[in-house]
């Protein structure tokens, strides 16, 4: 599994396209993103990226730089996402950030 990450509209979709050489209809049935709204409910962080490590490509949006929520559930929203990719990149082959277009390997 490939995860990607980085901020929104970065360009990871792009990149995740242009790694599998594949069209976005075709990405849509090898890759998962936006999995960061997935970990705010998730009662078993590790079960989920378990899951989720089965698809080619997983992409998830970083959140939590800048302002803290006031609001304890976007706190622990943010939280769970940070955690959720913690496990994801632990789990990946490789690891990429796209940050303005430019991808960077982390691992």
């Amino acid at each position: 599994m490939i995860f990607i990450t980085g901020p929104l509209y970065s360009g990871k979709r792009d990149y995740a396209c242009s790694l599998l050489n594949c069209d976005r209809p075709e990405l849509e049935q090898r890759a998962v993103w936006d999995v960061q709204n997935l970990a705010a409910d998730c009662a078993d962080l590790n079960t989920l990226a378990d899951e989720l490590a089965q698809h080619d490509v997983v992409i998830a949006t970083e959140v939590g730089g800048g302002v803290v929520p006031i609001d304890a559930k976007e706190r622990a929203a943010r939280e769970a996402a940070g955690r959720l990719s913690c496990l994801l990149a632990q789990k990946a082959e490789r690891v990429v950030r796209v940050f303005c277009g430019l991808p960077m390997v982390l691992k």
